[in-house]
């Protein structure tokens, strides 16, 4: 998988903002990035702090811009910015301290066009990168909401990755019918990039009315406003996972072979499920977990965990920058 989006990256090169400059996690992944040709970094932070780091990593950084708040040239044009952004709600102090913190300095990078996206929060919370990324890069025209969704990905008997989408796993807790297809279409367009033809499975404790309550009315709604929304796209549910996999229970189930024993695009009817589901995957399941990768905003803004390792960062970034 990774081959195909450097080879796309490398038809278009792309530079990628990383807010924490001087983690050696993140100046390792630079060290990586640096030696191809398809995407450039832009270390947030104090230069003689960077390359200090850099050097007691042992990592070769030289070619990485970077970019240190502290002695911008373009602040105020930024504060400028942003105090249109923020409409009101901040103000030119307000975001001139803002712009202190890396996660706001790096997400106006992106916004003013200086890097196509970011990677941030090594060092701090999912919020703190999804904040900045509400507020200054904002939704996309038509877009209410932002979710996110996980790539999974492991080795099939084929000799070819067997590539997942599960969502939302990350950012919305409970989201309603509408917010549900918004999370399935932003999915179904990100699992395309990663080589998914999509086959999208609303999943619930129910199959097609075996159950009742709220959620199976929930799953089974949302559902039928996917297909109306997405008619090109093969959507089915509500269903359990097993019918969703199992060609064998799809068949018991009378499910449509479409979606019923093939899906590859699964979605949750809360977090508590897309938490738990995607973690089974990757430690029962033996599969490689990308993400969350934050979806509906107006450019790539994505999220490291805070216990991520270089490797991860090196695969996150090669993610981010394929959806700029």
């Amino acid at each position: 998988m990774f081959g195909k989006l450097i080879e796309t990256l490398k038809k278009d090169p792309k530079t990628i903002v990383f807010t924490e400059g001087t983690d050696p996690r993140i100046l390792e992944a630079s060290a990586r990035l640096l030696s191809g040709s398809f995407l450039k970094p832009v270390l947030v932070g104090n230069p003689e702090e960077i390359h200090a780091a850099a050097q007691k990593s042992g990592f070769n950084v030289d070619g990485a811009e970077i970019i240190d708040p502290d002695n911008y040239p373009e602040m105020d044009a930024m504060v400028d910015k942003m105090v249109e952004l923020r409409k009101g709600k901040m103000t030119a102090d307000d975001c001139r301290a803002a712009l202190k913190r890396s996660n706001y300095f790096g997400t106006m990078l992106v916004k003013m066009g200086k890097a196509d996206c970011l990677l941030g929060g090594a060092t701090y919370s999912t919020a703190d990168t999804v904040r900045p990324a509400l507020q200054l890069i904002k939704t996309k025209p038509g877009n209410k909401i932002v979710s996110s969704c996980f790539i999974m990905v492991r080795p099939a008997a084929s000799g070819e990755n067997e590539v997942l989408a599960m969502a939302d796993c990350a950012i919305n807790i409970n989201p309603n019918e509408d917010e549900l297809v918004e999370i399935a279409t932003e999915t179904v367009k990100c699992g395309r990039v990663f080589g998914i033809d999509p086959k999208v499975a609303f999943l619930s404790y129910s199959t097609k009315g075996s159950g009742k309550g709220e959620t199976v009315d929930k799953m089974r709604n949302a559902c039928e406003k996917a297909k109306a929304a997405m008619p090109e796209v093969a959507v089915d549910g509500e269903m359990q996972f097993d019918a969703a996999t199992s060609p064998v229970v799809a068949r018991t189930k009378h499910l449509d072979e479409g979606v019923g024993g093939h899906a590859n695009t699964f979605i949750f009817p809360d977090i508590n499920a897309g938490n738990i589901g995607y973690k089974i995957a990757q430690r029962l399941g033996g599969f490689d977990a990308y993400g969350p990768i934050l979806l509906g905003l107006n450019a790539p803004i994505n999220d490291l965990s805070r216990g991520c390792n270089a490797q991860e960062v090196y695969s996150m970034a090669i993610i981010t920058a394929a959806l700029a």
